[in-house]
């Protein structure tokens, strides 16, 4: 249950709306409208910290001098972004307001900051897990202070380390009436926006890609419109989108210029409802972790059915290596991936601890740093969309995908994709790897290191090495010169020795090594990359070298790559690991398997079982994780949330 309080303290208390409905019974019928279960007038902090302890749910509070659109206030109730959201507004700070700094979306300061980047709105949504923190915060700021009674409360949680989210304004309302003139003035201003309108312009990323900004939005949101209207929910959409992908997938490796036109068409109209359902949640504010987690992976799989539409084409169409670069995109693409949410955690683990941020700012960690502040800013220029665009994004990638293979066919859109991605992967792995050196932040001590490793039983009995990073990539070369000698070998008509592949499983078992040494390193943040590319190349290069059909290995790495996007969706939400994680037997437990089998001669055999093993544990972890699970905490009948 949702409670929502209006704190009716200070001058604005006693200032009637210009309709002459007290501002506190206002605020009161909107935090309704908004979607709280039950609503309290509290008249001061002590009043709210015994209505906040009593509390099991999500608590939203505001002053009494906050004038809003209602859908303001209902996205903050709503906001995915954290469990605690603070409004941030722009408006220049009156005396009493607590200003604020912002971090990567987050609020690291807030009551007198200097470098300021706005101004508390008024108004926040607390999670349970942090209710003790905000009664506590409560009871301490009741005793007075320069700053507004709820200024005081939202700069004591923020001091005592509270993950706090901003949430900013736009298109909509949202103003702190100090006095009865600034009180019409806002009245006013609410009065003259559209909601719906405004709404509707929301539901669209503020900050998207060049692609998707101007070759997908600017009429999306009609699409979005009209889903809401006939009652299709986001996982609809997303269901619709994957369907569309799939049949671009089997046009793509039918071929023929009809064929190949077609598919592009339906690819790129797969993206649109990619970004419908995304807008279709935020028009609506229907969130869920099991639609954020289905959007994740629908992405993914989406991409590389294509890429083996792709693949199957291009050897259909004569080409003998088809299938090797659609696994070789594939690959590429996921362990890139995997660099972007590491690299994410690390920035937001630095934004929650400024002071641990250190090094010269003028050395080229920093200015690579304040250069890409600066990029960033300036909104709309060209170095702004060409560093959006470079770095090539899902848009950008479709919209490659589905003009090669329309205008030049499977093998050149192949080819074009793993090139720009590799450029790509190289070009932001190397300034991140500089701009991680001067942070300095030991992200993986914060987390689940053996879980986003996705270690399994072997590492408990192993001896520790110290440097994980380093043996990580040793593995990861390793697996990649074994590929390169299957390769050569099959294609001479010689056979792979096995002392060569057990050469390489001792490499990845001396990285498995690492998987209970303190991953405080400054790039130690690439530790599941490399383990990710150590594991993918040893089985593709197992695949090669036991002759095994090229689509039974894509097959494999893809069920693969299901189950580490999993993981990483769950590493952005810093949920738990899934219900059947360690049946997956861990990454050098895999390997192990797949050398044996190449020893024994039943490759094929090998990657069939482990691949259909690993299907089934996928599936029946996700039925478990967002059906089983949640019907029994619930009570009720089992559905996804």
């Amino acid at each position: 249950m949702t409670l929502a309080i209006v704190l009716a303290a200070g001058p604005a208390a006693g200032r009637p709306t210009e309709d002459g409905e007290p501002p506190a019974d206002r605020l009161a019928a909107q935090w309704r409208r908004a979607g709280a279960d039950d609503v309290r007038i509290a008249a001061d902090l002590a009043e709210l910290a015994d209505l906040v302890a009593g509390a099991t749910g999500p608590v939203l509070v505001s002053g009494v001098d906050l004038v809003a659109h209602t859908a303001v206030l209902k996205h903050l109730a709503t906001s995915p972004v954290g469990p605690t959201v603070a409004l941030v507004l722009t408006d220049p700070p009156a005396a009493g307001q607590a200003t604020v700094r912002e971090e990567r979306g987050q609020v690291v300061e807030a009551g007198a900051v200097e470098d300021a980047t706005g101004v508390f709105g008024g108004a926040l949504r607390v999670g349970p897990a942090d209710l003790p923190a905000l009664a506590e915060a409560a009871r301490r700021a009741a005793g007075g202070g320069p700053l507004a009674d709820l200024d005081r409360l939202v700069a004591d949680l923020a001091a005592r380390g509270t993950l706090i989210f901003a949430h900013r304004v736009r298109l909509l309302v949202a103003h702190r009436a100090g006095d009865a003139a600034q009180r019409q003035a806002a009245e006013a201003q609410v009065a003259a926006v559209d909601e719906d309108r405004a709404e509707l312009k929301l539901s669209v990323k503020e900050r998207d890609d060049f692609f998707t900004t101007f070759f997908v939005s600017t009429w999306s949101p009609y699409v979005t419109k009209a889903a809401a209207r006939i009652g299709i929910g986001p996982t609809g959409v997303t269901m619709v989108s994957v369907a569309f992908a799939v049949a671009a997938a089997v046009l793509f490796g039918v071929g023929g210029r009809p064929a190949l036109v077609a598919g592009a068409v339906l690819l790129y109209l797969g993206f649109v409802l990619d970004c419908v359902d995304g807008q279709l949640a935020r028009y609506t504010r229907h969130f869920s972790a099991w639609g954020g987690w289905l959007d994740t992976m629908a992405d993914r799989f989406k991409e590389y059915v294509v890429y083996a539409g792709l693949g199957y084409g291009a050897t259909h169409a004569g080409f003998r290596y088809g299938w090797a670069l659609a696994l070789a995109a594939m690959t590429v693409q996921t362990v890139r991936h995997m660099t972007d949410t590491w690299y994410g955690a690390l920035h937001d683990e630095a934004a929650r601890r400024p002071k641990v941020v250190t090094g010269d700012a003028g050395g080229i960690g920093g200015k690579l740093n304040a250069a890409s502040t600066r990029v960033q800013a300036d909104t709309g220029s060209v170095s702004y969309w060409l560093k959006r665009t470079v770095v090539f994004p899902i848009g950008e990638r479709w919209a490659l995908i589905a003009l090669a293979a329309a205008l030049f066919g499977p093998l050149v859109a192949l080819c074009a994709v793993l090139v720009w991605g590799a450029l790509a992967f190289a070009y932001t792995g190397a300034l991140r790897t500089l701009r991680a050196r001067w942070m300095k932040v030991p992200v993986l001590t914060t987390v689940d290191a053996g879980l986003h490793r996705d270690d399994g039983l072997l590492t408990r009995t192993l001896p520790t090495a110290r440097r994980p990073l380093l043996t990580a990539v040793i593995a990861a070369l390793g697996a990649a010169g074994l590929l390169v000698w299957a390769l050569w070998a099959v294609h001479g008509g010689r056979d792979l020795p096995n002392w060569a592949a057990v050469f390489v499983l001792v490499l990845l078992l001396g990285a498995a090594q690492g998987a209970r040494a303190p991953h405080a390193g400054a790039l130690d943040w690439l530790v599941p990359a490399a383990l990710r590319a150590a594991e993918y190349l040893f089985a593709i290069a197992v695949g090669v070298a036991g002759r095994a059909p090229a689509w039974l290995v894509f097959a494999y790495v893809l069920v693969l790559t299901l189950h580490h996007y999993d993981l990483t969706a769950r590493l952005e939400k810093r949920q738990a690991a899934p219900p059947l994680h360690a049946a997956t037997l861990g990454w050098e437990g895999r390997s192990l398997l797949l050398g044996i089998a190449l020893i024994a001669g039943i490759v094929s055999i090998a990657l069939a079982t482990l691949g259909t093993y690993l299907f089934v544990v996928f599936v029946a972890s996700v039925v478990l994780a967002w059906v089983v699970l949640p019907a029994r905490a619930r009570g009720g009948a089992p559905s996804p949330g």
